[in-house]
């Protein structure tokens, strides 16, 4: 049974992945142990109050661990996983497969559409950049290939950064004939590469995806600027307009300044992928809330990447869904911490 079959009150004895891992401390002093376990459906959040030094040993983010206990939804307070016990896994017990969310796209079929794409680009300098960051041979190419895009909130596992920067550039490329003035080849590269920072901002283990020490200092867009920056300037007569233009889209993707980005969109192609990325992003949120649906339901839970619910027709049952993600156990430790 998959976290997302879970019914209230089922029983749960399964081998579930430590996605999350955290020690807090209640107001009185003594430790207790958020978790967030996980499996290809969703995730769950859990509170272990008690032998934390104990349970600690066993838990280790990205890895397996053997779960038994009650699944509940409280009335006001959601899903709950109430823990009885937790047990080492045993080699051969399961199947990663089992645990780990994937991309929905054939990764072999979009590296072909990606190839395809890049092979459109008329301008000779914006041609050896594309071909010195992503080609078959680039030292970056295969951590592009299978990196996640995010940590949470879409495309958030294995292909994900593909997935992502390609489906922004395909629509990049449509708009650029619709709306005049918009210099094609700039706005397909920077839309390839406008999220080329996230392979120096996360890391992953193939189970687990965390922010990196790079990330939490400097950001991934200064990551990213600098990757650009760099293969630029080892490019022989690399236009200097043409530099400006595509550090600019960069830069500025986030949209605004307290979204983190350093400038905001100040031309047409950054303004265009600023706005095929923000679409990108939120329609893959609409499609990770869509996974999570039980079978018959047809709104989700409040998505903070959303700000709102979301409404779809009623879905039926599904097998591979990536990962959720619930803040109902971080709402009962905020209320036993205020006790």
């Amino acid at each position: 049974m998959l976290i997302r079959d879970l019914k209230d009150g089922d029983e749960l004895d399964r081998v579930l992945l430590v996605r999350e891992l955290e020690t807090r401390t209640r107001r009185d002093g003594a430790e207790y142990l958020r978790v967030v376990f996980a499996d290809r459906s969703g995730q769950l959040a859990a509170m272990i109050w008690d032998e934390v030094v104990g349970v600690r040993e066993l838990l280790v983010t990205g890895e397996a661990v053997r779960v038994i206990g009650r699944y509940a939804v409280h009335t006001r307070y959601g899903p709950q996983l109430n823990i009885r016990e937790l047990r080492p896994v045993e080699p051969g017990s399961f199947s990663l497969d089992e645990l780990l969310p994937s991309s929905p796209r054939d990764a072999a079929k979009m590296e072909g559409d990606l190839r395809e794409l890049i092979a459109t680009i008329q301008q000779p300098h914006i041609r050896r950049l594309l071909d010195r960051m992503l080609g078959d041979g680039a030292a970056l190419w295969q951590s592009y290939r299978t990196a996640p895009a995010a940590k949470y909130y879409h495309q958030a596992y294995r292909h994900g950064l593909l997935e992502h920067c390609l489906s922004v550039a395909q629509a990049v490329s449509a708009l650029s004939a619709t709306f005049p003035g918009i210099d094609r080849d700039v706005a397909v590269a920077g839309a390839l590469l406008h999220d080329i920072g996230k392979l120096d901002a996360y890391a992953s283990n193939g189970t687990a995806i965390e922010m990196t020490d790079a990330g939490r200092l400097q950001g991934e867009i200064a990551l990213g600027y600098y990757r650009v920056r760099s293969a630029i300037e080892q490019i022989e007569d690399f236009p200097p307009d043409l530099a400006a233009a595509l550090a600019h889209i960069v830069l500025s993707h986030h949209g605004t300044l307290e979204h983190g980005s350093p400038v905001v969109p100040c031309t047409r192609e950054a303004t265009l992928v600023h706005m095929a990325d923000n679409l990108g992003g939120r329609l893959g949120s609409f499609d990770r809330l869509e996974q999570e649906l039980r079978a018959g339901e047809s709104w989700s839970a409040f998505d903070r990447a959303l700000g709102s619910t979301a409404y779809f027709a009623a879905v039926p049952a599904k097998s591979s869904p990536p990962v959720q993600r619930s803040a109902a156990a971080d709402i009962l430790a905020e209320q036993s911490t205020a006790a």
